[in-house]
């Protein structure tokens, strides 16, 4: 009987632990590749807004948001944002109101690093920041390049990520959101939250929210 209760205990915690793996990724929708506004008239609306409706994005524009970012969009694994040689060492970190995930391009999901409310994070004394329903990080892995980390690493991958922010503000705009591109974050604070290592440089960020009207 011990040995029945005993194996069934070791079940539950499998289950238990499955349940907790599965919990800490948010599966993202299939983003949507075609329609949206002409490229011209994206252009045209391309404008920083620093007001925020109320209320979450709803998931395929969340989807489309950061797939548009730095998602994958060929079947050899490059992305939307080119990159020097390649290296893909920009990485898109997602506040909500839930918790702070790092987005995962190859499995189009969010896996969380952090529970609980961080957008304040980014607001650096802005407080409209925080008031974003959805908080973008972009930070650069500059391990990633390889070899020496020097200036020039340093402002390689800063126009990586400046790309892949124009990549935010452009889909903002055909998407019907709003944003402004930022530097201002509590960065000792952002890296904490998010487990980064000196090898990691916090660069910019995009608070994300539908227009107010």
């Amino acid at each position: 009987m011990k040995q029945v209760i005993g194996i069934l205990s070791m079940l539950l915690g499998m289950i238990c632990s499955m349940n907790a793996q599965e919990s800490n990724v948010m599966k993202l929708v299939a983003p949507a590749k075609s329609g949206g506004k002409p490229m011209m008239q994206v252009f045209n609306d391309r404008r920083s807004g620093r007001e925020f409706a109320p209320g979450k994005l709803n998931p395929q524009d969340l989807s489309n948001l950061l797939w548009a970012a730095n998602g994958i969009n060929r079947a050899d694994g490059k992305r939307t944002a080119p990159s020097c040689r390649n290296f893909q060492e920009v990485e898109v970190y997602v506040l909500l109101e839930e918790g702070a995930y790092v987005y995962d391009a190859k499995g189009h999901a969010l896996n969380l690093v952090a529970t609980g409310d961080h957008r304040a994070a980014i607001a650096a004394g802005q407080d409209f920041a925080k008031t974003a329903p959805v908080g973008i990080v972009l930070v650069a892995d500059l391990s990633r390049f390889g070899g020496e980390i020097n200036e020039e690493v340093k402002l390689m991958a800063s126009v990586d990520v400046g790309i892949v922010c124009q990549n935010i503000n452009i889909a903002c705009a055909g998407l019907g959101l709003t944003t402004v591109p930022r530097a201002s974050m509590d960065k000792a604070a952002l890296k904490k939250i998010l487990g980064l290592k000196d090898t990691h440089l916090l660069l910019m960020n995009n608070p994300v929210g539908y227009p107010k009207k």
